[in-house]
């Protein structure tokens, strides 16, 4: 399944949503900063996502109860593998070389990549 990216307002929802796992609109409102939203465009914001195929619910009587579909990190790994493609030519080192050539690392941020990159090969 293709995951679609996400507005902002979506993307904002959805970090509430993976959050606390299942919500009521009204629970979502809750969790946002002020200035909130109106109920009616976070309610909005639900139908969207859930037409998009990353939310569906559980239907009491009038009230739906919400749940994603895809995990934080399976939305994740779809963006990057975007961002990489649209802009690195599906090229990981030139992805990284673009952050280095602005900010290098020093030797302990080196040594933790190492790791990580040792750990994702076994």
């Amino acid at each position: 399944m293709e995951i679609r990216t996400l507005t902002r307002a979506e993307e904002e929802v959805m970090l509430i949503l993976w959050r606390l796992k299942k919500a009521f609109v009204k629970d979502i409102l809750a969790e946002m900063p002020e200035p909130k939203p109106a109920y009616n465009t976070v309610s909005t914001i639900i139908r969207i996502l859930e037409r998009k195929g990353i939310v569906h619910y559980n239907a009491y009587g009038k009230s739906h109860e919400y749940y994603p579909l895809i995990t934080r990190a399976e939305y994740k790994r779809s963006e990057m593998k975007q961002l990489i493609s649209t802009y690195f030519d599906n090229s990981l080192p030139q992805l990284v070389s673009f952050f280095v050539k602005d900010e290098p690392l020093d030797e302990k941020e080196l040594d933790e990549i190492m790791k990580i990159m040792k750990k994702g090969k076994s």
